[in-house]
């Protein structure tokens, strides 16, 4: 946990950038307060590098969302009304990385700072791959559904194509890559690269993919709300992080 004065650092800097989102139409206001709570959470219990990979994850997202926006727009498939999220969107998003920063609470923490960091990552690639596989899959004039290979509209649940899978692919490989490098800038070195790189892309895409199928067979049959679709393909991105994990012998 952060010392007194750079948790007040990490708190404004929140705050100032939330306000920053709402201001540029990326964020709803209720929606803003919602992240700039959480993220505050964030930045005072695990850190100045897990703020940072989720700042960056939202980051990306706006500008994936702003890609081509007025022809997304103009099919109707665009995200709200100018590209904004609103506060189910942000709390399906942020829940899980937060209770994975809380694990930093303790003596000795709950998680091991290793484990803590290869899950928190993975979490956002998920978000990062959901995201751009979304964004720009869905100006792909041909998607197909991921488990009957059907062709449905763009913007269809559960629809994929070439486009968004490489995309989805760039998304979770841009969060680890970026995740790894700012773990070590903070002096927080949180397993070997390749390892690292490897389980949170890996894991990142493999749930973009548990999230195409639950939108397929769930959330079209109405079992399943967007929000909570997107929810649990983070969460199986966890748990397949922590299956690789373990399974390379890592600690916790």
């Amino acid at each position: 946990m952060l010392s007194l004065l750079p948790a007040v650092v990490g708190v404004v800097a929140t705050a100032i950038l939330t306000y920053a989102a709402v201001a540029a139409r990326a964020l709803t206001r209720s929606a803003g307060v919602v992240a700039a709570v959480f993220g505050s959470v964030i930045v005072v219990v695990a850190g100045f590098p897990y703020l940072a990979l989720l700042i960056l994850f939202v980051a990306g997202s706006v500008l994936a969302t702003r890609y081509r926006f007025e022809e997304k727009r103009s099919r109707n498939v665009q995200e709200g009304s100018h590209g904004e999220r609103g506060v189910a969107n942000v709390v399906a998003h942020i829940l899980i990385p937060t209770a994975l920063a809380l694990t930093a609470l303790g003596s000795p923490p709950v998680l091991p700072d290793s484990t803590r960091a290869v899950l928190y990552a993975s979490a956002l690639a998920f978000g990062a791959a959901d995201t751009f596989a979304s964004e720009f899959g869905v100006l792909s004039r041909h998607p197909r559904t991921l488990l009957h290979f059907q062709a449905v509209e763009p913007g269809t649940n559960g629809g994929v194509s070439g486009v968004g899978e490489v995309f989805g692919f760039l998304g979770a490989a841009s969060i680890a890559v970026i995740g790894f490098g700012l773990f070590v800038l903070f002096g927080e070195t949180p397993m070997p690269e390749l390892a690292f790189v490897l389980i949170v892309t890996i894991a990142g895409f493999i749930a973009c993919q548990v999230d195409s199928v639950l939108g397929e067979t769930l959330e079209n049959r109405g079992y399943l709300s967007k929000h909570s679709t997107n929810f649990l393909g983070m969460l199986s991105a966890v748990a397949i992080a922590a299956g690789l994990w373990l399974a390379i012998g890592g600690p916790g």
